[in-house]
């Protein structure tokens, strides 16, 4: 059983920057792939950017390449979205899951999921 929280959403203006993070309980947090997933208002949720369990295999959307960044701490059991030059069609609830020894590809079997944080970003 692995309990994910989010967080770090906010009000940024457009092109600037933030960083959202998502904590997980549990000992086996480095067996995990990350993923981040997003949902914007009368949207489907999609896929932003996963990263390996490993850590060595990250992947993103096409949307976001080059501006955002996904990374992990396993010592501190948490996942990381940096989002840079951000648009205003990155406004959405921000969602991060786990797919058990997965390789954090959008596709993948997540599992576990956060209750999400809002990230709004005002033109």
């Amino acid at each position: 059983q692995v309990q994910l929280v989010e967080s770090g959403g906010g009000l940024v203006q457009a092109g600037g920057s933030l960083r959202v993070s998502c904590a997980a309980s549990g000992r086996t947090f480095s067996s995990y792939a990350m993923g981040w997933f997003r949902q914007a208002p009368g949207k489907e949720r999609e896929f932003v950017a996963g990263i390996s369990w490993r850590g060595g295999v990250t992947k993103y959307v096409d949307s976001v390449k080059g501006r955002f960044t996904i990374s992990r701490d396993n010592a501190k059991n948490t996942v990381y979205l940096q989002m840079n030059s951000l648009k205003s069609e990155d406004t959405a609830v921000y969602y991060c899951a786990a797919e058990l020894w997965g390789s954090g590809y959008p596709g993948g079997n997540y599992k576990y999921w956060g209750q999400g944080t809002q990230v709004t970003v005002s033109s």
